[in-house]
């Protein structure tokens, strides 16, 4: 299948880069102002900013209730970005259409960046949420409404390298609050080589997310000290994935992260955990934020939320 029209349409109206060096500023800026207005947005019972008294200090997170029950699941998710770009408003529709899929509370958080916090800022941030959820968020008076049973992590590229990383900190601290992982197009393996994975030669240019762009977009976590020979920083690096939580990955199939997404889905399921990997055919890389609005890719967020149902 070739790319999808739309998608391709959309590529062929973008400007080429400017020429220098990746100005994370300039980025951050560009994309907020990509974000929906508030009046376009889908309506939740309630959407609420919080900051949470962490372990990693205070955290601000966006919960997103999607009715008016007394309790849900959970999903804490984490927004892409390639560690140094996102926020809780560029991907405000994706946290919105989760929880409306799931009828899961849905955490986003607002994680620091690099290059300005250095490793393991961010991903101190993403799992100080959860431990802080799994030990406060089912108490009444926290305003949280988690029913104690269902946490998904989940994330985008690179918040599904967070959302990887989380789970294995979790199991190997004996934290067994998370149920499942949602891993949507996953940066796993930030040990470049523009040749390990097919798919980063297939898909290397003309499909919006390009092989080239890899290496200076992660150099700005890379560079901050995340190393990426260890495994919370390239998940895929993990020796034994034995234990971790029921995994969902989607992949795209014109991504040059495509491969690296299976790869590391088969290797969960080697070792026994519970994985479906779904490629989408005719999607790119970001197709969830920037597409999932097209009827071909919309069963996204209904295929979520039958796995953390436990259909698949």
């Amino acid at each position: 299948m070739t790319l999808h029209t739309t998608i391709a349409d959309f590529l062929s109206t973008l400007p080429p880069p400017p020429p220098g060096p990746l100005n994370p500023q300039a980025m951050r800026a560009g994309e907020e102002q990509q974000a929906a207005r508030q009046e376009n947005r889908l309506p939740m019972a309630s959407v609420e900013d919080r900051t949470l008294p962490t372990q990693a200090g205070e955290v601000n997170v966006r919960l997103y209730t999607p009715d008016h029950q007394a309790t849900h699941g959970a999903v804490v998710y984490f927004h892409g970005g390639a560690f140094f770009l996102g926020s809780l408003n560029t991907h405000d529709h994706v946290a919105r259409e989760l929880a409306r899929a799931t009828q899961c509370v849905v955490v986003a958080v607002d994680y620091r960046l690099a290059p300005e916090h250095a490793f393991p800022a961010g991903l101190q941030d993403c799992y100080a949420v959860v431990k802080w959820l799994a030990q406060y968020g089912a108490q009444a008076g926290t305003g949280m409404g988690w029913d104690g049973q269902t946490l998904a992590v989940a994330g985008d590229s690179s918040g599904g390298n967070y959302a990887a990383a989380v789970a294995a900190m979790a199991l190997d601290d004996g934290l067994q609050c998370i149920t499942h992982q949602v891993l949507y197009y996953p940066s796993v393996d930030l040990d470049f080589d523009s040749t390990r994975y097919a798919s980063r030669i297939t898909n290397a240019v003309g499909y919006g997310l390009e092989t080239a762009m890899l290496k200076p977009f992660n150099a700005f976590y890379l560079d901050s000290g995340a190393d990426p020979q260890n495994p919370l920083v390239s998940p895929i690096k993990r020796q034994n994935l034995a234990g971790l939580p029921a995994a969902l990955i989607v992949t795209a199939q014109y991504d040059p992260l495509r491969d690296e997404g299976e790869r590391y889905g088969q290797k969960l399921a080697q070792a026994g955990v519970a994985v479906k990997v779904h490629r989408y055919e005719g999607a790119g890389h970001g197709f969830i934020q920037h597409f999932s609005w097209l009827p071909e890719f919309q069963g996204v967020y209904a295929e979520t939320a039958a796995f953390l149902r436990g259909t698949r």
